[in-house]
C-alpha cells in the first residue's frame, strides 16, 4: 500500500531532470482517448500523454500532439475503427505492434487507461499491456466498467476484456461506471455521466503519477511504487480533498477507508496504520502542494495486492436473469477450467438417476418439467 498526503504551504515549481522517471499515458480506443485528452489541458504532472486508436477521424480531432498519436490497424480497419468488435480491436494492434513498441520505447511505467466494453479499449489494451511489460516497464492498468445503459453486449465483452488485461498488467485498477451514479443527480445528462467517468479516469492516473514526479517532505520514489505495484494483481485506489477542520471523506471509486475530522498528517497515517493488516508492506510519503489552498489536506491511498477481484459490471451482475456466457473469440483468455458440481448437487443428480429421470434435468436449473411430461418419458411415450 501506498499512502501520501499533501498539505498546507506552498513551494517553487521543479524542473524535470533527466533522471527523473519516464511516465507515459496510453489512452487506448475511444474510452481511454477521451479520458487523455481532458489531461493535455489539466493538471497531471511530468508524465508524456499518447493515444491510440483505430479510428483516424478521433486521433485527427485529439489535442494530443501529433507525434504522440498511434493510428493501430491502419490495412485492417482502414482508419474506420473496429466497430464494437474486441477482435477487430485486438488484430488491429498486433497489426501495428512494431509501431507501439516504439511508442512504449524508453518509459520507466506506463498507464493503460481504456474504457471496457467497445471494441478498440476492450481489445488493444491488453496487446498494448503485454507489450509494455515484455519490454520491462512498470504496467498499470486503470479502466472503467460500462453503465448499466449500455447493455448487455457491452458488460459481457468488459467482463472478457477485463480477464485479459488482467493477465498482461502489473497491477489493475478497475472503476465501475454505475458506482459514479451514486454520486450524482439522478436526472444528470448522459454527457456529463460519461464527463465524469473520464474525470476519474484522470484523478487515477494523477493521483498515482504525482506520487513520484512530485518532490516531497517524506519522499516517495519511483522504486517505492515499483516494489508496491509490480506483479499486484487488482488494487484499489481512494483520494480524499478536505478543509480542516472539516470531514476527510474519498470519492466513490472504493469504500471509504480515510475518515478525519482534524486532517493533519499524522493523524491521517495513523488511521491507515489502524485499517491495514500488521504485516502489510505500508510505504508513507508527504508533500506540499502549491496548488491546494493553505487550509486543505488531500489523501491518495493505493492499495494493491488483492489478487483476482471481479469488478461489478451492473448489466451482467450475478442476479441478472438470463445471463449468458460471452461467446469465444480468437482474443479471448485461457479457457476456464472444468470444476466438478457441490456435493448437494451431485447426490441431486444421483437420486434423478435411481427415479429413472435423464440426468440433464438436474443441470438445467430453472426449467420446470411438468409431471406428465415426465410420466410420458419414463413409460417411453
Amino acid at each position: 500500500m501506498v499512502a501520501t498526503a499533501a498539505a498546507y504551504g506552498h513551494t517553487p515549481a521543479v524542473l524535470r531532470s533527466s533522471d527523473e522517471a519516464v511516465i507515459k499515458v496510453f489512452g487506448v480506443g475511444g474510452g481511454g482517448s477521451n479520458a487523455v485528452n481532458n489531461m493535455v489541458n489539466g493538471d497531471v504532472q511530468g508524465v508524456e500523454l499518447w493515444v491510440a486508436n483505430t479510428d483516424s477521424q478521433s486521433l485527427a480531432a485529439s489535442p494530443v500532439p501529433g507525434d504522440r498519436k498511434v493510428q493501430i490497424g491502419s490495412v485492417l480497419t482502414r482508419g474506420l475503427g473496429a466497430g464494437g468488435n474486441p477482435e477487430i480491436g485486438a488484430r488491429a494492434a498486433l497489426e501495428s505492434r512494431d509501431i507501439i513498441e516504439l511508442a512504449l520505447e524508453g518509459a520507466d511505467m506506463v498507464f493503460v487507461t481504456a474504457g471496457m466494453g467497445g471494441g478498440t479499449g476492450s481489445g488493444a489494451a491488453p496487446i498494448v499491456a503485454a507489450i509494455a511489460r515484455e519490454l520491462g516497464i512498470l504496467t498499470v492498468g486503470i479502466v472503467t466498467t460500462p453503465f448499466t445503459f449500455e447493455g448487455r453486449q457491452r458488460g459481457q465483452q468488459a467482463r472478457t476484456a477485463l480477464s485479459n488485461l488482467r493477465a498482461s498488467v502489473d497491477t489493475l485498477i478497475v472503476i465501475p461506471n454505475d458506482r459514479l451514479l451514486s454520486a450524482m443527480d439522478s436526472n444528470v445528462p448522459i454527457r456529463d455521466a460519461f464527463k465524469m467517468a473520464d474525470d476519474i479516469l484522470r484523478q487515477g492516473v494523477k493521483g498515482i503519477s504525482e506520487i513520484i514526479t512530485v518532490p516531497g517532505l517524506i519522499n516517495v520514489d519511483f522504486a517505492d511504487v515499483r516494489a508496491i505495484m509490480s506483479g499486484a494483481g487488482s488494487s484499489l485506489m481512494g483520494q480524499g480533498v478536505a478543509k480542516a477542520p472539516t470531514r476527510l471523506r474519498l470519492p466513490p471509486i472504493v469504500p471509504p477507508v480515510v475518515s478525519s475530522t482534524r486532517c493533519p498528517v499524522n493523524e491521517a497515517a495513523s488511521i491507515i496504520y489502524d485499517q491495514v493488516d500488521p504485516n502489510a508492506n505500508l510505504i508513507f510519503g508527504a508533500v506540499i502542494d502549491a496548488n491546494l489552498p493553505d487550509d486543505h489536506v488531500c489523501v491518495t491511498i493505493i492499495a494493491t495486492g488483492f489478487g483476482i477481484s471481479e469488478p461489478e459490471i451492473g448489466a451482467i451482475s450475478n442476479g441478472s436473469i438470463g445471463m449468458r456466457q460471452p461467446a469465444p473469440s480468437a482474443y479471448a483468455s485461457a479457457p476456464v477450467p472444468m470444476m466438478r458440481a457441490p456435493p448437494q448437487q451431485q447426490q441431486q443428480q444421483q437420486q434423478n438417476v435411481e427415479r429413472g429421470a435423464p440426468q440433464g434435468e438436474a443441470s438445467s436449473p430453472g426449467i420446470e418439467i411438468p409431471a406428465f411430461l415426465r410420466r410420458r418419458r419414463l413409460q417411453g411415450k
